[in-house]
This record gives C-alpha cells, sequence and structure tokens, in this order.
C-alpha cells in the first residue's frame, strides 16, 4: 500500500487526499498550522487507507510527498527541508501564478516551478502533476462523468511511474507528458485553465481532457 505525504491542509490538498484515499494510500497531512492538517485528516477520514495529520515539523512518513502548497510556499518547504526530501519523490502541484497582475507566470522563460523545486533537491527526484485539474473536480472524482487526466512531467521514469500508479488508483488516468522541462508547458496550460474561467463561467468546475478514438 504507498504510503504519501501531503504538505499543505487546502482545498487542493483536500482534494488529492480524497482521490488517492479511494485508491488505498495511507497519507500523513502536513501544515504550518498543525491544527488545520489534523482538522482535514479527520474529515477525510481514510475509508479505504489511514490519514494522520501534524505540523510540518515532523518527520515525513511517505516515500511519496506531494507539494499541495502555492509556489513560495513550496519553496520556502523544499528550501529548509531538503535533507528530510533526499530519497523520496517530490511531486509539484503548482502554477507560479503572478497574482498581482494574472498576466502570467513569475518563474523565468527557460524554466519552471518544478525545474526551481528541483534545484533545491538534488537528492530528490520530482515530478510535476495536478497542476491543471482543479480541486472540486478532484473531489468528485470526473467531470460530467469523464475521467480525469492527470499529465505528468519528470525526468526519472520509476518516480513517475510511482506518481501514475496512485493517480490510476484513485480513477484518473495518468498521461505522461516527458521529461520535467515539459513542466514549462503544463504550467502554462494550468494558467490558461484558469484564466478561462471566467469566460466558460465553469467556476473551477471544467477539466482538461485529451480525448482518442
Amino acid at each position: 500500500m504507498a504510503n504519501v505525504t501531503i504538505i499543505g491542509a487546502g482545498n487542493m490538498a483536500r482534494g488529492i487526499g480524497t482521490r488517492l484515499l479511494a485508491g488505498g494510500a495511507d497519507l500523513q497531512i502536513l501544515a504550518p498550522t498543525a491544527d488545520h492538517a489534523t482538522s482535514l485528516a479527520g474529515e477525510l477520514g481514510g475509508e479505504s487507507g489511514t490519514v494522520t495529520g501534524g505540523g510540518t515539523q515532523e518527520p515525513l512518513d511517505g516515500d511519496v510527498v506531494i507539494l499541495a502548497t502555492p509556489y513560495d510556499g513550496a519553496l520556502e518547504f523544499t528550501g529548509a527541508h531538503a535533507d528530510d526530501l533526499g530519497g523520496k519523490v517530490v511531486v509539484d502541484i503548482t502554477n507560479p501564478v503572478d497574482w498581482a497582475t494574472f498576466d502570467g507566470l513569475v518563474t523565468p522563460a527557460d524554466s519552471s516551478a518544478a525545474e526551481e523545486i528541483a534545484t533545491q533537491l538534488p537528492d530528490s527526484r520530482v515530478v510535476k502533476a495536478f497542476n491543471t485539474t482543479f480541486a472540486g473536480t478532484l473531489g468528485v472524482g470526473d467531470v460530467s462523468e469523464q475521467q480525469l487526466d492527470v499529465f505528468l512531467a519528470g525526468d526519472d521514469e520509476d518516480a513517475k511511474a510511482q506518481v501514475a500508479a496512485l493517480v490510476d488508483a484513485g480513477g484518473m488516468r495518468a498521461i505522461d507528458a516527458g521529461p520535467l522541462r515539459r513542466a514549462r508547458q503544463l504550467e502554462h496550460m494550468g494558467f490558461l485553465h484558469m484564466a478561462l474561467q471566467d469566460r466558460l463561467g465553469t467556476g473551477f468546475g471544467s477539466a482538461i481532457k485529451v480525448v482518442t478514438p
């Protein structure tokens, strides 16, 4: 059974946690405010797996660690916990949006949030995932009875396979988008998906789906 640590206790942690528990994973939820993590752990319940909560100062139990925080928070956490994350698969879900202008991303054109995080984690295997899926759709598990697609990017094939197994077990479909540098395109796709919400009027209830014959 997979053992996963989620950093953060917000909406994305709730959505991802719901799907992972549905797939039978055991979860550890850690947040800067421990009460937030323990509250979310109690809410999720752990019908298929077990779920615990605590503060970010606690040891990381998961072989896979999911950074379910804003980009700045992810950078802060990885910078402070690089040694603790050594040897682990680290999943970056962030979209590094310029929230002051909502007119693009704050990362350099020749980089991505995932790549910037990877520079802080030389002993970890970083995978980009979940940045194009919205929290509410993850909680439900589908959109209009269509399976959610989760795009993955990473340089380590075994690490991507571990994340893909979690995605598939949770009832979603993992799509390998290639090496970690493909996170640049995934993050722009994630930003575009957010930017279209007002025009679509979907209230962050839409999904990006690849349809094949």
